[in-house]
């Protein structure tokens, strides 16, 4: 007489048995999966990003950051801070460096955390601490006065950089600025999300470069808009502007905004130095009339130019009138 043994259950079957009990901790499980596959995914992406898109510049090390910067033309010191989440090949693909090389000695730097600059976490990165690390970049370059062109939260960065060293600061030109604190829903998304730290690390690695790409054009129509994106656009490296890193810093940058925007309100009346101020007519992001036109009232020497049918991203936009500007800052230094 045979005796049949009882087959013990797969490990397929137990795992299955495990799911179905716990479906709380499977869910758990799956999640986890999920996120450590696109943090692999996302990784690996940013990696060839870089591969794909070398620096183009040179680099130089500030108080333990490491900065990279491209430096063109010959003449007066021309210095461009490009806005949050973006990076010289702004710029660059705008066509304003080759224009104003031809006068200038254009330099235009990667703001920490952007482009292939470095970005240290023991330092809160704000307006001023931005305006002072220029600074000492712009000693090391030899250039002891400089015009200054700000874009979006580069104006910023211009402004500190004014008020704190205005001995280096010939004339500010500020294009679509935010200059008052002011009610920002986007920065309250941000101080929820990416710029929390810890928790923004895990989001920055895993889900916000898939919805920065999958956001991207809808992203890009109202930086635009009104006015459509140009095909000079295409030179600007997408796939470096949604890695982890770059994310991450941007989301720091949009929190900060009301804070800075606070602190540097009060020292708008200190600005000597001739500034002019452009902003589009139909920027979808910023209120012109509370930001822009503001400023100028506040700086009462300022020139504002409105610029008809144009959007946040003059820059691109308007590359012209960004240059008028620029030459015009630069005749007002030399009487």
């Amino acid at each position: 007489m045979r005796i049949l043994k009882k087959r013990s259950p797969s490990l397929a079957a137990m795992t299955l048995h495990a799911l179905a009990e716990y479906p709380v901790v499977s869910a758990a499980v799956a999640a986890a999966g999920l996120m450590a596959t696109a943090a692999i995914v996302n990784r690996r992406l940013a990696d060839k990003a870089q591969r794909d898109n070398p620096p183009q510049g040179r680099f130089i090390d500030i108080d333990g950051v490491r900065l990279h910067y491209v430096e063109r033309g010959a003449g007066r010191p021309l210095v461009l801070l490009h806005g949050n989440g973006s990076m010289i090949q702004d710029f660059e693909s705008s066509g304003l460096i080759d224009l104003a090389a031809k006068d200038y000695r254009v330099i235009v730097f990667d703001r920490p955390g952007f482009g292939h600059s470095l970005r240290p976490r023991n330092v809160v990165w704000t307006p001023a601490a931005q305006a002072d690390l220029f600074k000492d970049a712009l000693a090391h370059l030899g250039v002891e006065k400089a015009i200054v062109l700000g874009h979006s939260w580069g104006a910023s960065v211009a402004v500190a950089l004014a008020s704190r060293h205005p001995a280096m600061v010939e004339a500010l030109v500020l294009a679509s600025g935010y200059y008052f604190p002011t009610a920002r829903t986007d920065a309250m998304m941000a101080m929820a999300g990416p710029a929390i730290p810890g928790f923004g690390d895990i989001l920055s690695y895993t889900i916000s470069p898939i919805l920065s790409r999958l956001m991207w054009p809808a992203m890009l129509r109202q930086l635009f808009g009104p006015k459509s994106v140009p095909q000079k656009f295409d030179g600007f490296p997408k796939s470096l502007a949604v890695r982890p890193s770059q994310l991450r810093a941007g989301a720091a940058e949009a929190a900060l905004m009301v804070p800075a925007a606070m602190m540097s309100a009060k020292t708008y009346g200190e600005l000597a130095m001739p500034v002019t101020i452009l902003a589009g007519e139909d920027d979808r992001l910023i209120d012109i009339d509370q930001q822009s036109g503001r400023l100028h009232d506040e700086i009462k020497h300022s020139k504002m130019r409105r610029v008809p049918n144009a959007g946040h991203m003059i820059q691109q936009s308007d590359t012209a009138d960004l240059m008028t500007a620029v030459n015009e800052a630069a005749a007002e230094t030399l009487h």
